[in-house]
């Protein structure tokens, strides 16, 4: 490194980047060492660490004195309706009924995948959900599915179920890119634990869905990934091709991935059903890092009981992936929600639909309780994603292979990757010990309801539960009516629609619920999902 002169004037303009000010005294003793600090950051910065290689100070949701609950055995009810004679109708039908119907022998997974892979070449050249279709993997996948029930083998609910990884999770021999230009051409040797968990479970890949590149919005590589209730606008994201996908019917269900709001945001905008499992539950191995202490894998579908059947295939230790929490997972759907107590922030329930939610559950039997949060500046934990991300893709900053990027304007990965640089190490501690007590407040509000209700979009709670690593359940409330200028700023950026313009959307609910609880919010979702009776409406695919 060549010389580097500090004069008063860069430490002034430094101290306005990171908004602090010192003396002329306190600069002059900074002056003659900041070089020796700058040289060390630089030569630490030529060693270049895998994606996958986490830092040494790992996340645990887990406080003091924590104790994980009791698990039921997984009772969810096998019943299904008589086999629909269209395909479309048996496209749109939940796990639990194509499962049903695979195992009595009345639907083959070789009918059931010929099925989707139609309906995606008919369908995904105006959806853009799919960066990668296995059209030959996933019929020998059935074919072998189909064999081995006529051998009396049955592997289980997911047993011949077509579906859709996210395209950050590793597939053997199968481009993995990550939706960003520098990865496209990414093959990876070995499978995500997940895939792998999901083929032992007999799972059938269809392919690989679409994600905003690294995991942020809905534009990747190809173009960008549509809403299919209306193909003029974005599907949101990460999770952006899962969503669509399983809204659309070309998928028995997809995988999805949050760091903050990525299976809620694109659930609630496609219409999906999405499970943001608890932090640790489900291994990260072969998945794409963008903050080791907030990323989380999870089921899209498009009934409640179906994220259950799909986190059961998936959940479980994994001693590859170094924030992995042992866990049993177990739910009885029987179970009713009424006398379950309901919390509910009221500063949050300010639209009509959420007060609407709320008031169904009131009618459920259950007791809603309104709870208040702490007035803190929850927002800025958002910095600390800001910096895990820009270390994750530090080469792509430094190396200015960012402009290949599609996505360039002020939200997007590249400029926040660099203005991460000016974050400070002292804020992120502080910011790191305010999400601790952020945890506990959490788990304060915990002792005195059994889960909390949220808007989907709207509030602090997608912020809160994600920095906390609570699970959350986000389901289908109904439709509105919903104009541009109305969308959160962060899914406004991700509209193509001239402000103003109105069209009609899904909405949807959240429950988040304790650590390793998810159960809870699958009883309330249950509930809410049959009392609602929205679930069952198809968008209009031409």
């Amino acid at each position: 490194m060549t010389d580097l002169t500090i004069d008063d004037a860069t430490l002034d303009a430094a101290e306005r980047l990171l908004g602090v000010r010192y003396t002329d005294a306190e600069r002059a003793q900074m002056r003659d060492n900041l070089a020796g600090q700058i040289e060390l950051a630089v030569r630490r910065r030529a060693v270049k660490l895998p994606n996958a290689l986490p830092p040494a100070t790992l996340f645990d949701p887990r406080l003091p004195g924590f104790e994980m609950p009791a698990q039921a055995n997984m009772n969810l009810p096998r019943a299904a309706p008589a086999l629909p004679g269209a395909d479309e109708d048996i496209a749109f039908a939940p796990v639990s009924h194509l499962s049903a119907w695979i195992a009595s022998g009345e639907l083959s997974s070789v009918r059931l995948t010929h099925i989707y892979l139609d309906r995606i070449r008919r369908h995904d050249p105006a959806l853009f959900s799919f960066a990668t279709v296995t059209d030959a993997v996933a019929l020998s996948q059935a074919e072998r599915m189909d064999a081995l029930l006529a051998t009396g083998t049955w592997l289980g609910p997911l047993h011949g179920i077509p579906y859709a990884a996210k395209d950050l999770l590793d597939t053997a021999g199968i481009v993995t890119g990550w939706g960003a230009e520098p990865f496209a051409h990414r093959v990876p040797e070995t499978d995500a634990e997940v895939v792998r968990r999901l083929a032992a479970a007999g799972a059938v890949l269809l392919g690989k869905t679409t994600l905003g590149a690294l995991a942020y919005g809905d534009i990747w590589y190809g173009g960008r990934t549509r809403n299919p209730w209306n193909t003029d606008e974005g599907s949101s994201g990460s999770s952006a091709g899962s969503a669509c996908a399983t809204a659309a019917g070309l998928v028995g269900f997809a995988i999805g991935t949050e760091t903050l709001g990525s299976i809620v945001s694109p659930s609630a905008r496609c219409g999906a059903t999405g499970l943001r499992p608890t932090f640790g539950r489900v291994s990260r191995a072969g998945a794409m890092a963008l903050c080791w202490s907030l990323d989380k894998i999870g089921p899209i579908c498009r009934a409640v009981d179906d994220t259950a059947l799909v986190l059961a295939a998936i959940n479980g230790f994994d001693a590859r992936d170094e924030g992995s929490i042992a866990a049993p997972f177990g739910w009885d759907a029987t179970r009713p929600a009424a006398g379950m107590r309901v919390g509910y922030i009221a500063a949050d329930f300010t639209d009509r639909l959420d007060v609407a939610a709320l008031d169904i559950v009131r009618g459920l039997g259950a007791v809603a309780i309104p709870l208040e949060l702490p007035d803190l500046p929850y927002d800025a934990l958002r910095h600390l994603l800001f910096a895990e991300a820009a270390a994750a893709f530090e080469d792509l900053t430094l190396d200015d292979t960012d402009a290949t990027l599609a996505r360039q304007d002020p939200g997007a990965w590249p400029n926040s990757f660099r203005k991460a640089r000016f974050l400070s190490a002292v804020d992120h501690i502080q910011l790191d010990r305010l999400r601790r007590r952020v945890m506990r407040d959490m788990d304060a509000l915990f002792g005195q309801v059994d889960v909390l209700l949220a808007p989907a979009i709207n509030g602090p709670m997608t912020v809160i539960g994600n920095m906390t690593g609570h699970p959350c359940l986000t389901v289908r409330a109904g439709f509105t009516e919903l104009r541009t200028r109305q969308m959160p700023s962060f899914l406004h950026a991700e509209i193509k629609e001239a402000d103003g313009l109105s069209h009609t959307v899904p909405y949807a609910i959240t429950i988040v619920a304790p650590l390793f609880d998810e159960a809870a919010a699958l009883t309330l979702g249950r509930a809410l999902e049959a009392a609602l009776a929205v679930a069952d409406r198809r968008p209009h695919l031409v």
